[in-house]
């Protein structure tokens, strides 16, 4: 089997909060030329030129479920959640062994208020595939809402019911925050909080096969790394922040300095031609900011280390979230990215 891992679209939160989606750029180790070009102008915040072209490889590609998946994603980071509900639902229906399709539905649904919906597509994820982890969480979260809503509505049918208040008060208690049944779910890329429930640290690895999707395997136990000293493992996340805030504050020199000699460009073009292509686009926007999240550093070695983290990233105003992996080199005592690799 053929494993790719694409874009995945989870729910950080189903609960008492507003719902965040967060995209994650998955890298398709497999994909087609096309499908890579399309997964790029998606990262790239192009959405409707991948939508365009997606739409142009299922014309002649009508069952890739890989294409049909990026669809719905595109679809989601478009705003258009109606169509995206559709593209997800015909995915069921065609692959109805793929767990991450249902999960997306949930998702959707909870935007719209639709729990039981949520519910029932949840179900099925964990039915198609038990260590589904996020479908686990994700119907935990829809539970503690719906049980939210009915605490709260009877103890406003009877002010004097103390179970109910005291239920409701512990909800809220556990999750840390004001609940309130009655506030609508907002669709958003940035959460508009009431409760916020506990966040899924992974994202989702979708089994792909041209012929015949297959369940994805529970991943392996990690094995043992190195322990890293706390000093170097504070001048690496030191240097990851360094790059950050270079790029966000568009300081291009700053940002390029960032990498080693070394560096292993991302298509293999020559280290002049990425640079040109990196000063054109960190410099064009008005605006960028750029976030690390939940970084993870192993040393593999006294001059090597690998970040991993969910990077934020805003343009203008428009919003893109992906995980990333730095390989990182120590240079004459600075630590410089020798590799970067979206998706990971």
């Amino acid at each position: 089997m053929h494993t790719k891992i694409i874009k995945t679209l989870i729910a950080v939160t189903l609960g008492f909060s507003a719902l965040h989606f967060s995209i994650m750029g998955m890298a398709a180790g497999n994909a087609s030329a096309e499908l890579k070009e399309i997964n790029l102008l998606s990262e790239q915040g192009n959405q409707a030129a991948a939508l365009e072209k997606v739409n142009a490889y299922l014309n002649t590609n009508p069952k890739d479920a890989e294409a049909l998946f990026m669809k719905g994603v595109i679809l989601v980071e478009q705003g258009k959640r109606d169509e995206a509900i559709k593209a997800f639902t015909d995915l069921t229906e065609k692959y109805p062994n793929l767990p991450e399709p249902y999960n997306n539905l949930a998702v959707l649904y909870a935007d719209q208020g639709q729990y039981d919906k949520a519910r029932k597509a949840l179900e099925t994820a964990i039915k198609t595939h038990p260590s589904y982890a996020t479908a686990h969480e994700n119907l935990g979260d829809i539970y503690a809402r719906l049980a939210s809503e009915a605490y709260d509505k009877a103890f406003k049918l009877d002010a004097s019911n103390s179970r109910a208040q005291g239920k409701l008060s512990m909800i809220t208690d556990l999750f840390g925050g004001k609940a309130s049944a009655n506030k609508p779910v907002v669709a958003s890329k940035d959460p508009v909080k009431t409760v916020e429930l506990s966040k899924p640290a992974t994202s989702v690895a979708k089994p792909m096969d041209s012929k015949k999707p297959e369940v994805v395997k529970p991943v392996e136990p990690a094995k043992p790394e190195p322990v890293a000293a706390a000093s170097d493992d504070t001048a690496v996340l030191d240097a990851v922040n360094a790059w950050a805030k270079a790029w966000s504050s568009q300081d291009v020199n700053q940002y390029l300095a960032s990498y080693a000699d070394s560096f292993k460009t991302p298509k293999g073009e020559p280290r002049k031609a990425w640079e040109a292509t990196r000063r054109d686009r960190v410099s064009r926007p008005k605006t960028i900011a750029v976030e690390v999240n939940n970084a993870k550093v192993t040393m593999e070695g006294s001059d090597a280390a690998k970040v991993q983290f969910s990077q934020r990233y805003v343009a203008d105003g428009k919003p893109q979230s992906t995980r990333k992996t730095l390989a990182m080199t120590k240079v004459g005592g600075a630590w410089l990215i020798q590799q970067e690799i979206a998706g990971r």
